[in-house]
């Protein structure tokens, strides 16, 4: 009988145990929600932007070794195609583009802390608007939320790289 009541309570501590290792199935919305907070301030496989962007002066941003753009310029780069996309998602009017991407690359370092607080709330803006919008609505964009995180992923790589050269990265940040 003991042996019995051991087993039938093993089984139960076994099934209880799986039931809680078993995660929710991923949605269309988890998904793009996952990419853009890993991109935004979620350190997991990659450098989220806040990370990449912490502590950085308005003078180490407009740095430039000559041949790749500046911290600043990348920031403002993924500030401008961000919003402008997040305007188009919400069905709001976009900022007038004049067809010269160099054009999303212009930097000035009086604004450097400003940039850096709008890009964190656009990213936010996304992340509050990919979890208000319903299944049609992200079906409809779900390849625009995926290449904006990509392109997030892409820029925030180069960050990193630049303040590497740079001297002002610290390795400590980078993901474990």
């Amino acid at each position: 009988m003991i042996r019995c009541l051991i087993c039938a309570l093993a089984l139960l501590f076994s099934v209880s145990a799986l039931a809680e290792d078993q995660k929710p199935a991923p949605t269309l919305k988890s998904i793009l929600l996952e990419q853009l907070r890993s991109t935004h301030n979620n350190a997991e496989w990659f450098v989220p932007i806040n990370t990449a962007v912490e502590g950085l002066t308005a003078e180490q941003a407009n740095w430039s070794d000559g041949k790749n753009h500046s911290v600043g310029q990348l920031v403002n780069h993924l500030l401008y195609w961000d919003k402008r996309a997040l305007e188009k998602f919400k069905g709001q009017p976009e900022d007038k583009y004049s067809g010269n991407n160099d054009d999303t690359f212009k930097f000035e370092p009086k604004q450097w802390n400003d940039s850096v607080k709008e890009l964190d709330q656009v990213m936010t803006d996304w992340e509050k608007a990919v979890e208000a919008a319903d299944d049609a609505k992200l079906k409809d964009s779900y390849s625009t939320i995926a290449h904006i995180g990509t392109h997030n992923a892409y820029h925030i790589g180069e960050i990193v790289m630049v303040r590497k050269e740079q001297g002002s990265w610290n390795p400590e940040k980078g993901v474990k």
